[in-house]
């Protein structure tokens, strides 16, 4: 990894084993002398590249073309099957609608629980909690349980926290793909 890169992915590689019947995942486990009851589904295959602080980077590809999977893997919510990725600054991803967020906590409370997940201490989620609000605009809801907010007030407050919390790597994937 270049000392100026933000991110590095290199020779990243993520295979899945796919399965025709459940109980073939139980004969994998049991199986001896190498037999194979999965069939390779191989969703990314040595894939590597650098971006630099203030670079934007999109990826367009078709429905299984491991999109989705590669921002998991740079996220750290998945793992590369092969290859290595460094991102030594805060990452936030905004993957999907809803992960990360507690139905039942208040906007509010979620805020410092985000705040917390990204290594954000208490003290400066306090600090730009006015900005949070401002920037999601969603009035006296901050202290209801995010169950009760529409999709449209939820996909805001996510955004606003992940922004006004500033990492310095922000994976967007279909999350902002709200009606």
């Amino acid at each position: 990894m270049s000392s100026s890169a933000l991110v590095s992915v290199e020779g990243v590689s993520k295979v899945y084993h796919l399965y025709k019947r459940p109980q073939d995942r139980l004969r994998q486990l049991l199986a001896t002398g190498g037999r194979v009851h999965y069939k390779e589904h191989w969703a990314l295959r040595d894939v590597s590249f650098e971006l630099a602080p203030g670079e934007a980077f999109g990826i367009i590809g078709r429905n299984g073309a491991g999109k989705s999977t590669l921002l998991q893997v740079m996220a750290g919510v998945l793992s590369p099957t092969q290859g290595r990725i460094e991102t030594p600054g805060r990452v936030a991803a905004l993957l999907e609608l809803g992960s990360g967020f507690k139905p039942d906590f208040t906007g509010r409370q979620n805020v410092f629980i985000n705040a917390a997940v990204l290594g954000v201490p208490r003290k400066v989620a306090e600090e730009r909690m006015d900005d949070i609000l401002a920037f999601a605009d969603i009035g006296a809801h901050i202290d209801q349980p995010v169950r009760t907010y529409s999709s449209g007030m939820f996909l805001r407050l996510a955004f606003a926290v992940t922004i006004c919390l500033e990492p310095e790597l922000l994976i967007v994937d279909e999350a902002l793909a709200v009606g």
